[in-house]
């Protein structure tokens, strides 16, 4: 069996990459980065380390890597592929869908009929459906037709956390012990071959949604309070116990609306909360505040990991003071070397806070939570500047 994987960054050879490798297929990684892609094609392995005590370290083999600009070769492994995967990021996507579409456009040129599966392993709701609607553009109506029939883009959630990091092996990558992959199961055409470890479902909803709204949320917000703290790294943040319960506080919020939607067990979803933030505070993981913070306007839109989730509580009569002060948070993070968070900060100043929480947050200004987020947004900027101050 042969996988095609658009993304050789530490998330595509730590986690996805490793998986199928390990489910005994062939692993063709479509990468940007010269020095990896001639690495990969050289050696056709790599290790991989475990963020824990012994630091177990496991071969990665059976992979290779071309070039996302050899547009012909990436068809043409498309063409052959059972399975293609990504982790480029979501906002991302849109920039691998044309070469896609050339693969899909030369198998059904070719009538070759075998199932392919496309799965985008991103951290979105819907990141395969989200990857068809940027491909299909790009194909003709007779093609599109007959992919109908052949090609299918089951959604998934992703869970590992790989922070950034630099070994003197560039393909070497550090990852936590923990991961889930979870896959929709309707989606998946007949003579798809299972991938080991990963867990099949016919509703994914409620998988993704407790994901997001616990993992992504809780990591995120980590990252805000401890930026406006002074923290340089998430594992600092849960060594604060004042810091570490503003996050558990929030997971709470989040958990009492997933508990109340999905039907989620009410024990069973605080022993996953305790389970994230021990995830957090491994010693054995270093993670960068301003890394986990990154990209704060996509992590404020409206259908992300902050609002979406307080929208959602606040339907149905929950109170999220803790939720609200962590966007508040994000609306401070004023990272210079994040593109996003200076353009985050140049919107506030020039639209007001008010207008960029209904605009781009996607709030109305009549919304509780809007004048709450006011509220909170007021009351810890004027903390921070009381405290430069002084």
């Amino acid at each position: 069996m042969k996988a095609v994987h658009f993304g050789a960054g530490n998330i595509g050879r730590g986690f996805i990459g490793h998986m199928l490798s390990a489910s005994d297929y062939e692993v063709c990684f479509v990468a940007r980065n010269p020095k990896k892609i001639s690495m990969l094609q050289e050696r056709q392995e790599y290790p991989i380390t475990l963020a824990n005590r012994d630091q177990d370290t496991t071969i990665v083999n059976n992979v290779t890597a071309i070039n996302v600009s050899e547009e012909d070769r990436v068809a043409e492994e498309i063409a052959s592929a059972d399975l293609i995967t990504t982790a480029v990021g979501v906002s991302a996507l849109g920039d691998i869908a044309e070469p896609i579409a050339k693969g899909i456009q030369l198998r059904m040129k070719n009538n070759n009929q075998a199932p392919l599966h496309i799965i985008a392993c991103e951290n979105a709701i819907g990141g395969s459906t989200r990857l068809k609607k940027r491909i299909y553009p790009f194909l003709d109506e007779p093609t599109r037709n007959k992919a109908e029939r052949y090609v299918s883009f089951p959604n998934a959630a992703v869970d590992r956390i790989v922070p950034a990091q630099n070994h003197k092996d560039p393909l070497q990558v550090t990852v936590e012990p923990f991961y889930e992959w979870v896959v929709h199961r309707p989606a998946l055409l007949d003579g798809f071959k299972k991938i080991d470890g990963v867990h099949y479902v016919d509703s994914l909803e409620p998988y993704i949604e407790r994901k997001m709204f616990t993992v992504n949320t809780g990591h995120c917000v980590a990252a805000y309070f401890g930026y406006l703290e002074g923290f340089k790294t998430i594992r600092q943040v849960m060594s604060n116990s004042t810091l570490r319960a503003k996050v558990r506080h929030v997971m709470e919020e989040t958990g009492q609306m997933l508990i109340q939607k999905h039907g989620f067990n009410a024990q069973k979803h605080n022993k996953y909360i305790d389970t994230i933030l021990e995830r957090f505070a491994n010693p054995n993981l270093t993670d960068q505040v301003t890394r986990v913070g990154r990209s704060p306007l996509r992590k404020l839109s409206p259908h992300d990991r902050l609002v979406r989730p307080a929208m959602q509580a606040s339907e149905f009569g929950f109170e999220i003071p803790h939720l609200t002060s962590a966007m508040a948070a994000a609306m401070l993070f004023n990272d210079e070397r994040d593109e996003e968070a200076m353009k985050l900060q140049y919107m506030i100043r020039e639209e007001g806070v008010s207008t960029f929480i209904r605009e781009r947050m996607g709030i109305p200004d009549e919304h509780p939570v809007h004048q709450n987020v006011i509220a909170r947004y007021q009351e810890l900027r004027g903390r921070k500047e009381s405290t430069i101050l002084t």
